[in-house]
């Protein structure tokens, strides 16, 4: 599903149910070892809220070492901030090429686009959403955290609304990381809201689920 010569991403997709033309985008961006068929199940229950929103699911570009059918955007061998901030900044660009060709193919503009990223998906979520030229309608992150939060003054383009959830039990990224996260936005002076999820590990729990598709239909109305 990903054509790695041509660095172009591909994955499930969901909606508009009508079949008519979508007039608007949630692009769900999934974590290490997983692949868009993992997040595309969250727009099921969204699509009441967003019926003419289509929602897409690429897979990482990367097979993910011992996670059979999982991709990675970048590898996470030492778990170090160095290497998170290596590999994020390094696949932004492909990202970002993805988004740019799927504004173009729906004919939208980027106040018609959210991005969901969950766990190493929201790292993303978050580096791109925030340095676009023009301003996304919003950013909805999982369990993830900001990555290089010093380089963020000196080089954020845009301010969107930012719903960060997390776990209270994370095992993976402790909650803590989403605390830092919030701080740092704030202090670049963006609107963020946060939400810790009770008795939860490194997962979505159903009321992130449900609010986190609320906080997309305001921000795409």
């Amino acid at each position: 599903m990903v054509d790695n010569d041509q660095g172009i991403l591909d994955g499930p997709s969901m909606g508009p149910e009508d079949g008519n033309p979508p007039d608007s985008i949630v692009i769900l961006i999934h974590g290490y070892g997983a692949n868009g068929q993992d997040l595309i199940g969250l727009a099921s229950q969204w699509q009441a809220l967003l019926p003419q929103t289509i929602f897409l699911a690429p897979n990482a570009p990367e097979p993910c070492p011992g996670a059979p059918g999982g991709f990675q955007w970048f590898p996470l061998t030492t778990l170090s901030k160095e290497e998170r901030q290596e590999g994020t900044y390094g696949i932004a660009p492909l990202l970002n090429d993805y988004i740019d060709r799927c504004l173009k193919k729906f004919n939208l503009s980027e106040d018609h686009l959210a991005l969901v990223g969950f766990s190493q998906g929201t790292m993303l979520s978050l580096h791109v959403g925030l340095r676009r030229k023009k301003q996304i309608a919003g950013i909805l992150g999982y369990s993830g955290l900001l990555t290089a939060p010093e380089r963020l003054m000196n080089e954020m383009e845009t301010k969107p609304p930012v719903l960060l959830f997390h776990g209270d039990r994370d095992p993976v990224i402790p909650c803590q990381a989403m605390f830092e996260a919030v701080g740092a936005l704030e202090a670049a002076g963006l609107k963020v809201e946060k939400h810790l999820s009770p008795n939860t590990a490194h997962n979505i729990a159903p009321d992130a689920h449900r609010k986190g598709g609320i906080f997309l239909a305001t921000v795409l109305a």
